[in-house]
């Protein structure tokens, strides 16, 4: 059984059991959470396709860890003008494993 949720603007396949990391959540380790987009539900042969959002589905998961991406460094330059820029960014994350697909 797998599902298919969108949650920070992204779409990510969960099965359960399994550990994804997803953009920044609201809550702290250890809480549950769940997620109502809910794009397809697949169990066996059946697939459940939503338009947009398959009706009463449901994606529950347990929040692991919330942290911070490595630094991601992103240089302009424009050759010849003497142009450089350099910034940095890490991108913070929600660490969450899938305990349960309902619909």
């Amino acid at each position: 059984m797998y599902a298919v949720i969108q949650t920070g603007g992204k779409q990510y396949r969960v099965e359960p059991g399994r550990t994804l990391r997803v953009e920044k959540l609201e809550g702290d380790a250890g809480s549950q959470i769940s997620f109502d987009n809910v794009l397809l539900v697949a169990n066996g042969d059946t697939i459940n396709v939503g338009a947009p959002t398959v009706a009463g589905a449901k994606v529950t998961g347990e929040i692991l860890e919330q942290g911070r991406d490595k630094k991601v460094i992103v240089f302009h330059l424009r050759r010849r003008k003497a142009y450089r820029r350099k910034n940095g960014h890490r991108q913070a994350f929600t660490a969450v494993k899938i305990t349960a697909i309902e619909g």
